[in-house]
């Protein structure tokens, strides 16, 4: 979802009034100097949805942050880059799910490990996949795509990159589907996925929805078959669950959070984890993270995010496995 300069004055101008903790006071050492904040993935994409915003709008709490798009790997480059940089709260990344299934479970020579190098902070939001086809496609739902796939079509689907959830999802359909001939087209993020869609290139693809997605599918550039969530979204209840067209496995979501590089004092991981629960708790952002099809993540803790991610470590576990995914 595009936000607008009106859409971050107003996240602002709440933020402000929860930001007199004095947990939090500026008196204290933590920050000394701009906060950088790592997005392993291109501009474009759910978790750059997630993080501009956030950079924003933690300002009044945390003073400046830093956004920087680090692509690549699956988000194996930008991840591993935070891992490795000093554990003193000036670097954090933007992870979740995605990051740390590619590494935990995708590859044989991983460049960190997602669960000893990486301390979780907070969970931001969670977020559902979709499945999208171009106009051209002739399907107007999931039941009609897999049947023009089983008819011979040669249909490919992009992705934000091999190991990536929406990588997993897609082979996940395919399995599930019975249409073993659809071909994988991985990008390096979802802003290029998304535009090779809209253009052509690409007849389908497996996105993280984002209220741009929405915005396209609503305006007819790209016409989306099925979330992958348990439940139609609030923003888009038009839009059918996987489960609803006759696919009760394809239920997938994402978590989108903070992690710090391994070693950070506790103290400010706690400091970051408690100022993002209070711009979280600020009505403008919720509803801009509703709007853009996504579910807040209001009462995040520190533990309660690491709880999280090894559950989605261990749903995904079987999957991979049954799939016979490597990367490398």
């Amino acid at each position: 979802m595009s936000y607008s300069r009106r859409q971050i004055v107003r996240m602002l101008a709440g933020a402000a009034v929860v930001s007199g903790c004095p947990s939090l006071s500026r008196a204290q050492a933590y920050p000394s100097r701009p906060i950088r904040l790592v997005i392993p993935f291109p501009p474009g994409g759910a978790f750059d949805t997630v993080g501009r915003p956030w950079a924003e709008i933690i300002k009044p709490h945390l003073g400046t942050v830093v956004v920087e798009n680090m692509g690549g790997a699956g988000s194996s480059l930008g991840a591993a880059s935070a891992a490795r940089a000093d554990p003193d709260g000036h670097t954090i990344l933007l992870g979740g799910t995605q990051t740390l299934v590619n590494e935990a479970l995708l590859k044989s020579r991983p460049l960190y490990d997602p669960v000893k190098d990486l301390d979780p902070i907070a969970g931001i939001t969670a977020y559902p996949l979709c499945i999208a086809v171009h106009p051209a496609v002739p399907a107007q739902n999931l039941t009609e795509l897999i049947a023009h796939g089983k008819a011979g079509a040669t249909l490919s689907y992009g992705h934000a990159g091999v190991g990536s959830i929406q990588h997993l999802t897609g082979e996940l359909f395919k399995s599930l589907a019975g249409t073993p001939g659809m071909v994988q087209v991985p990008y390096r993020g979802t802003g290029p996925a998304i535009t090779d869609l809209v253009s052509g290139h690409i007849q389908m693809a497996v996105l993280g929805l984002t209220g741009q997605i929405i915005e396209f599918h609503r305006s007819g550039k790209m016409r989306v078959l099925a979330v992958t969530g348990p439940n139609r979204l609030a923003a888009a209840s038009e839009l059918p669950t996987a489960i609803e067209a006759g696919l009760p496995g394809l239920v997938a979501t994402g978590l989108i959070g903070l992690l710090a590089p391994a070693r950070t004092p506790r103290s400010i991981v706690d400091q970051i984890a408690q100022a993002t629960r209070n711009v979280l708790a600020e009505p403008n952002y919720q509803q801009f993270l509703v709007g853009a099809g996504m579910e807040p993540s209001s009462a995040s803790t520190p533990d309660s995010f690491r709880k999280a991610l090894a559950d989605d470590i261990t749903l995904w576990t079987p999957v991979v496995r049954s799939l016979g995914l490597k990367v490398d």
